[in-house]
């Protein structure tokens, strides 16, 4: 943390940021047109955008123009990211999807709290729309010495049971029951059973306990025999499939949520919830 000093007087009204672009137009377009950005002052290869709330304002200066120094005339921002917070993030992603915006990254969650998304437009400007969401905090370390029990054992329940057309997950552990980090269940399948293709954002680790899983993921199909145990990364699409009746124990982080391909926004898993 770097302490106030008393010699800096400075007062900022406002924040702009300048960026050199090849086509000023293509910018402007999809500024105005996605993120409702307006003009405020144009010019050839000039063109100063704002908005009416928080968000920083915008210059878009076509490359090689006199106007800039010579050393800079040629240059480009490379790596630099917008990222602009929003109220409601799938809104924002839903719309944008309609709209037909380039979404080069799909929304995901990360550990510190922050959902994101990430847009490109037409001179490689990346967009970061943001929203900040309460991480999932650790137990109090004094809660085995004000009288609760170190050791939290949890009972089977009904309303723990899920069925899907694609199998049955029974919960175990989850934060609705006690659990902090980690969420865990059962999945019994029938043979011939399979589960839709989809995503999670949080690592997986699977134990097939009886039976065989044929798991398809990243281009490749593993059968999976009782006793073994297979791990599926992050943001992979992945399909479990049955060829005879199966049932497995997966972990999971306790904030993971599914990606469908073909659907809009994550959904929550109510088992690991």
């Amino acid at each position: 943390m770097c302490p106030p000093s008393p010699g800096v007087a400075l007062n900022v009204t406002t924040s702009t940021l300048s960026l050199t672009v090849d086509d000023v137009d293509a910018s402007r377009e999809f500024l105005c047109t996605h993120l409702g950005y307006q003009v405020r002052v144009a010019a050839d290869g000039f063109v100063s955008l704002t908005r009416e709330d928080a968000a920083v304002d915008i210059v878009l200066l076509r490359t090689g123009l006199e106007v800039l120094p010579p050393e800079q005339r040629d240059r480009q921002a490379g790596g630099l990211i917008l990222a602009l917070t929003v109220a409601d993030l799938d809104l924002e992603e839903r719309r944008l999807r309609e709209e037909g915006a380039p979404i080069t990254m799909p929304l995901r969650e990360e550990p510190w709290g922050e959902r994101l998304f990430q847009l490109t437009d037409p001179n490689g400007i990346v967009v970061q729309l943001v929203e900040w969401v309460t991480p999932v905090e650790a137990a109090p370390a004094e809660a085995a010495t004000a009288g609760e029990p170190a050791v939290h054992v949890i009972a089977p329940a009904d309303e723990q049971v899920v069925e899907t057309p694609n199998a049955r997950m029974t919960g175990l552990a989850a934060p609705s029951r006690g659990s902090v980090e980690l969420s865990t269940w059962t999945v019994a399948m029938s043979a011939g059973q399979s589960g839709p293709e989809h995503a999670i954002n949080r690592e997986q680790i699977w134990t097939v306990t009886s039976g065989v899983l044929e798991v398809s993921c990243g281009g490749h199909t593993e059968t999976v025999p009782a006793d073994h145990t297979f791990i599926l990364p992050p943001d992979a699409l992945r399909r479990v499939h049955a060829p005879q009746d199966a049932e497995a124990h997966v972990v999971m982080r306790a904030d993971g949520v599914a990606r469908v391909p073909g659907t809009e926004g994550t959904r929550p898993l109510p088992w690991a919830r």
